[in-house]
């Protein structure tokens, strides 16, 4: 197979790089012959506890106390213990830097303007933490956002993590169900909200939501409310305070708990194809380690850069970006349309605010195309030196449009993990050239392999993306999950003690990596994981509606929604009732779950032992033939799902 190569780093840019500069500090002090990455990556992942020691010490993680020993158990997963010992604290790490420096700038669309310096950022995290304190927050509490991407949400999380509490965030534009299937689990003592967010230049209030929401969730006490689009109703909100009301003048030192290395820090909620969402709990420690490596290695980020994610408070990308004020950087927050007013508004901005890393999503980039944006045209963007690109895979054609249309001399970093890890397994490289298709590399310290179904290794054709050795950012557990079951029925039951992560992927002889999406039934519309659970709770509760089936099309280098209803004979399937399924499905989970396609069908595919079978429909619809239908309790429904020329 030819590889078309799209990019090479300059010698002497490459040479300078934090990267090489880790490399070479590894070849001097172990006395090995590591000429390239791929030498350092195959030494990290048969020197696990080495590896992960010598990134501590590099990236200079403020502590209390030092480890005692780096992994108890290096080939031990799940249930390695990392840095036993050690006392720090997440945010203390991401407000090393107090001076002047900009530390976020905000863009609320078109609307708002904003930016915060490293003095400020720490002083308003510093009359935050107070505030929790005099409100009774303590260690091991939850703390939630129900907020768009703004400082105030990044001011919040750090002030949580500075006492030992917990942060865990939903996007307002989340319906009220869906929060609810997320918070309630957690039962969060304390919920900052704005009054609303910005949308395509309109307002769309969040306040008439979170009583919904509080109406449902007894174990909030307190209510901060943020004004942000001006329409707050502070009276009309129970147990609520304003933001003004929490951050007074602080009256003591600012101090930050000193935790454990695994000490919980981060809920994150990945849905699978039944029941609720997972609550995966991610560690302090875990994540900042990873993180680092990620930013700094990977991504060669410094102080004086500027990086810039466009996420939602509810995706992984944010907790991951924002980790970028460790490292001193200035990072922005964009909240609203990234096509608002105009398709090129964030490449405008880019060109504004100087961004040296930008992140976005596989779907911008293709939207981007689609709308014959031509990047160059607006600015040769001087001090951009690496685009991101994940939440799906990207596609050939965007690798091209950004090298012809955006910039040529750019490291184009397509990156994959996910909420699982809150990190990457495969990501870019400032020393590795970049291939059309490919991502540039596995991640240091992540021993990444391709498995068939057997277990055995396959490179150069796809197999499913497997783990051998733990990590840093490994969950440390579920919640509510006291056995560990779910944890281990969620990664570890295809491969024995090995992560099985989900996802189809291909490694080429040289080591890039090709993603070819999910393999389980998660729906992945734009990059947004979706459980089929959430959209079934909505549906199936319809009278008019006596089952369902929902999988993912692949459809102009994306993955679309298809909703297939099997009515109760007293409807039939017009346009108002889809419109009534639309609605509904946007009101209870979020406008990422709105179907692109609603068809209907006689019967809906069964095993033997009661479960549907979402994988067997999408097998069809994409023209491939379902191997065992032995399983099946009803096999001639399949046939409903064959040549509908709806899906061509």
């Amino acid at each position: 197979m030819k590889y078309k190569t799209l990019w090479q780093p300059k010698k002497e840019k490459a040479e300078r790089s934090q990267m090489n500069e880790f490399l070479n500090v590894i070849r001097k002090k172990y006395n090995q012959d590591i000429k390239d990455y791929y030498n350092l990556h195959q030494w990290s992942i048969e020197n696990i506890t080495d590896f992960w020691g010598e990134f501590w010490d590099y990236s200079q993680i403020i502590y209390s106390k030092k480890y005692d020993k780096v992994v108890d158990e290096p080939k031990k997963m799940p249930g390695a213990k990392w840095f036993s010992g050690a006392r720090l604290n997440y945010a203390e790490n991401l407000l090393r830097r107090r001076d002047k420096h900009p530390a976020i700038i905000f863009r609320g669309e078109d609307k708002v303007k904003k930016t915060i310096t490293y003095k400020e950022l720490f002083d308003e995290v510093h009359k935050v933490a107070e505030g929790l304190k005099r409100l009774g927050i303590k260690k091991g509490d939850r703390v939630a956002g129900f907020m768009p991407n703004m400082p105030e949400t990044i001011i919040a999380m750090l002030a949580a993590s500075s006492i030992g509490a917990i942060w865990s965030s939903s996007s307002p534009d989340f319906g009220i169900k869906g929060v609810l299937d997320r918070f309630s689990q957690i039962e969060p003592k304390i919920i900052f909200s704005a009054d609303g967010y910005y949308f395509k230049g309109k307002i769309f209030d969040s306040q008439e939501k979170l009583k919904g929401i509080l109406d449902k969730l007894p174990s909030v006490e307190n209510v901060v409310m943020i004004k942000y689009t001006g329409n707050l109703n502070l009276e009309a909100m129970p147990k609520a305070m304003s933001w003004e009301d929490l951050a007074q003048p602080a009256k003591e030192e600012m101090t930050f708990e000193q935790l454990p290395f695994d000490h919980p820090l981060y809920i994150m909620y990945s849905s699978g194809t039944t029941g609720l969402p997972k609550s995966i709990i991610h560690s302090a420690g875990g994540t900042l380690i990873q993180h680092l490596k990620e930013l700094v290695l990977h991504c060669d980020l410094n102080e004086d850069d500027v990086i810039f994610y466009f996420t939602t408070c509810g995706w992984m990308m944010w907790n991951w970006f924002v980790s970028s004020l460790a490292v001193g950087s200035t990072i922005v927050c964009f909240d609203g349309n990234p096509f608002y007013p105009a398709p090129d508004a964030l490449l405008k901005m880019a060109d504004e605010l100087d961004i040296s890393i930008f992140g976005t999503s596989a779907k911008y980039i293709a939207s981007l195309e689609a709308a014959g944006i031509v990047p160059k045209e607006i600015s040769d963007f001087p001090k951009l030196k690496a685009i991101t690109s994940t939440g799906s895979p990207l596609s050939d054609e965007s690798f091209e449009y950004v090298y012809d249309k955006w910039k040529k001399n750019v490291q184009l970093s397509s990156i994959s993990g996910g909420t699982d890890i809150i990190s990457c397994f495969v990501l870019g490289n400032p020393i590795l050239p970049v291939y059309k298709g490919e991502i540039q590399c596995s991640g240091l310290g992540m021993d990444v392999d391709s498995f068939d179904e057997n277990g055995n290794t396959v490179i150069g054709d796809k197999g499913e993306l497997v783990c051998k050795s733990p990590f840093p950012s490994m969950p440390i557990y579920f919640w509510n999950d006291e056995s560990g079951e779910k944890y281990k029925n969620a990664y570890f039951t295809v491969y024995k003690n090995i992560w099985w992560h989900g996802d189809y992927i291909r490694i080429s002889e040289h080591g890039g990596i090709t993603m070819f999406g999910r393999s389980d039934a998660t729906l992945n519309p734009g990059g947004v994981r979706i459980g089929t659970s959430e959209i079934y709770r909505v549906v199936e509760n319809m009278e008019e509606i006596d089952d369902s089936v929902v999988v993912g099309q692949k459809f102009e280098d994306d993955e679309r929604v298809i909703l297939f209803v099997k009515l109760n004979n007293k409807y039939k399937l017009t346009d108002d009732l889809k419109k009534k399924i639309a609605s509904l499905i946007r009101t209870n989970c979020s406008p990422r779950h709105i179907p692109a396609v609603i068809l209907d069908v006689p019967d809906v595919p069964y095993t033997i032992n009661g479960k549907k079978i979402e994988i067997a429909v999408k097998k069809i619809i994409h023209g491939e033939e379902v191997k065992n239908k032995d399983a099946l309790a009803n096999p001639q429904s399949l046939d409903y799902f064959r040549c509908r020329k709806e899906l061509e």
